[in-house]
């Protein structure tokens, strides 16, 4: 076996053992994770010989070449594995404390930490749901903020000793093929460019959906409003599965991939209440997990995480390991964004929803305000993260920085205590607002293509597994933009679909 071979073997196996784990403790299966010896059975496949393996591919590999493509995702995943088990201590522990907190209030009520969300949703009362987000916020700041905040200091040393470039952003960029400059000054114009349309609806959607003032308004109101409760006769959520898979079989493929896409999504307690997808063979076992919210949100996910799931199943097998594991998250989270803009779609709505012609109208729009909101909300996140990894501003500062930088966007009254736990690992931010700028250029793609009922079309499905699925990330999202689409990326596509939802 060459060397590249071995590595790329070794790679995979470590990957398929720590996947399994990831799924088991996150899917409720078992009581948290068992990092350290999967860490340690696969030593070798992250160990210092795999390691200056790469960084020589790196260094020999002509820029622009597929040599450089393949040297940069496996330096890019070996860094983030050598990290990975040094931190691996701290991330079991605070597996164990989020399946093991329970909130409590001043009223003797008690609420498990990981069921919070779900509960903060589905909450109308204000003063409920805003007393059980302070006793969450209280427990957190005492107890998992500060978890994190070692696990984040730790990790920034870690990345910047490695040597790839000075700092945690550069090493990023140099590995990822991504400018963060350059994506948070889009961001930065994205939110003065929508400041008056979000001026314009947000006391609108507030006074209709909550009775409440932007004044007034805090994260968890903003998670209660954008449950939307009154449109959920139309998405009932014993028809969302047989709904869901019947428009991909209309579309011309197995909505599980011919079994290779395992559903779950049933309530157990233990399951985390963000959905995900948990690809543990790719492309043979790919688990879908979601955790019941109630009505829209629940399809929406669903589609999402569907998205996601039949992009790895309908990877092609020849692929190389870095391609079908490794690479740029915003393409599988395009995808997933395709899927999921189903949503926002009036025919696909129409045709399988419940919902009558009175309401789409309304729903619609209900869509484009919570679209607004997300994006928003991202572009803060992303703002606020590279502040966080710049190392300009002090760690004991951040907390007021999170807040300042994410209730300014969004109009919706954040806590301190988030700061740390609100972020997402190695700006995955950047990963979600580049897949929903691609999504809307592949849905603008497939349109061309297929007609605006491209979801029905029975030709669409199997150019979508060939063209897009098949590909693995082989492409950064920027590439496959210009490859399917002719186009690059960028927040436009959004502002005009927002626009029209909401006129």
């Amino acid at each position: 076996m060459s060397d590249l071979a071995g590595l790329r073997a070794r790679g995979e196996a470590f990957l398929v053992e720590v996947s399994a784990e990831y799924h088991a403790a996150h899917a409720g299966l078992k009581a948290g994770a068992s990092l350290q010896p999967i860490y340690e059975r696969h030593r070798r496949a992250y160990g210092d010989d795999a390691w200056q393996d790469a960084l020589d591919r790196l260094a020999r590999a002509a820029r622009g070449s597929e040599d450089e493509r393949s040297a940069r995702m496996l330096a890019d995943w070996l860094l983030e594995s050598r990290v990975g088990r040094e931190l691996a201590p701290l991330e079991e522990r605070e597996f164990a404390w989020e399946s093991a907190a329970v909130i409590r209030g001043n009223e003797g009520y008690e609420e498990p930490y990981q069921r919070a969300a779900i509960t903060i949703t589905n909450t109308r009362d204000a003063g409920e749901r805003r007393a059980l987000d302070d006793a969450r916020a209280k427990l957190v700041l005492a107890e998992l903020a500060p978890m994190r905040q070692e696990r984040l200091e730790r990790e920034k040393t870690l990345i910047e000793a490695a040597g790839i470039a000075p700092t945690y952003i550069a090493t990023f960029e140099r590995l990822s093929g991504l400018s963060l400059a350059a994506l948070r000054a889009e961001c930065e114009q994205f939110l003065r460019d929508t400041q008056s349309m979000w001026d314009d609806v947000l006391p609108e959607f507030l006074k209709r959906g909550l009775g409440i003032t932007p004044s007034e308004a805090t994260r968890a109101d903003a998670l209660a409003l954008m449950r939307a409760p009154e449109f959920d006769g139309a998405f009932p959520a014993d028809a969302m599965e047989a709904a869901v898979r019947g428009q991909v079989t209309e579309m011309g493929i197995s909505p599980d991939a011919d079994g290779r896409v395992r559903y779950d999504t049933a309530e157990r307690p233990g399951k985390r209440a963000r959905a995900f997808c948990s690809p543990v063979r790719i492309p043979d076992e790919v688990h879908l997990v979601l955790r019941p919210h109630g009505g829209q949100n629940d399809w929406q996910t669903l589609l999402h995480e569907l998205g996601h799931a039949l992009h790895f199943a309908n990877m092609r097998r020849d692929l190389p390991f870095e391609y079908r594991w490794l690479g740029d998250n915003s393409v599988t989270e395009g995808y997933a964004m395709l899927f999921d803009h189903r949503m926002q779609d009036a025919g696909w709505l129409a045709r399988y929803s419940r919902l009558g012609k009175g309401d789409l109208r309304r729903y619609l729009r209900s869509a484009g305000f919570e679209e607004l909101q997300f994006l928003r909300r991202y572009c803060a996140k992303l703002i606020y993260e590279t502040q966080l990894y710049g190392g300009a501003v002090p760690w004991s500062a951040l907390p007021d920085l999170y807040v300042e930088i994410l209730t300014g966007a969004t109009g919706f009254r954040y806590q301190r205590a988030d700061a740390f736990v609100d972020v997402d690992p190695r700006f995955y931010a950047a990963r979600y607002l580049r897949a929903w700028q691609l999504q809307a250029l592949l849905g603008e793609s497939l349109t061309e293509r297929f007609d605006a009922d491209w979801w029905r079309n029975p030709h669409a499905g199997p150019w979508i597994a060939g063209e897009l699925f098949g590909w693995g990330q082989q492409e950064l999202a920027d590439e496959q933009a210009r490859r399917v689409a002719g186009k690059s990326l960028s927040f436009a596509p959004l502002v005009r679909s927002i626009t029209q939802m909401l006129s």
